[in-house]
């Protein structure tokens, strides 16, 4: 297998932590163990704000209260910025795996 240099810089670290998050993205999907519910929500929130920024649009009906409890999560975490949120689920999953 060939070795690839990743430049130094900022170009090299975001390539670093975007191929990291993308990782523990499908190792979050093989956790043998279920996370709570409020685990389950950080992770949602973490992701989506890593990989999409803030949330937008409108917050779902009371009445579908797993969608709006989502959107709460990720809303509550508006803000940070991506990298943050990248590693913050890296670190999660890390955790989540034991």
């Amino acid at each position: 297998m060939e070795s690839r240099k990743i430049p130094k810089g900022k170009v090299g670290v975001v390539s670093d932590l975007q191929t990291a998050f993308e990782k523990a993205a499908v190792e979050a999907k093989a956790l043998t163990k279920m996370p709570s519910n409020n685990k389950l929500l950080k992770l949602y929130a973490l992701y989506k704000q890593g990989s999409s920024g803030d949330v937008a649009g409108e917050r779902p009906s009371s009445m579908d209260f797993v969608n709006a409890a989502k959107y709460d999560a990720w809303k509550e975490i508006a803000g940070t910025p991506r990298d943050d949120a990248m590693q913050g689920y890296i670190d999660l999953v890390g955790k989540l795996k034991g």
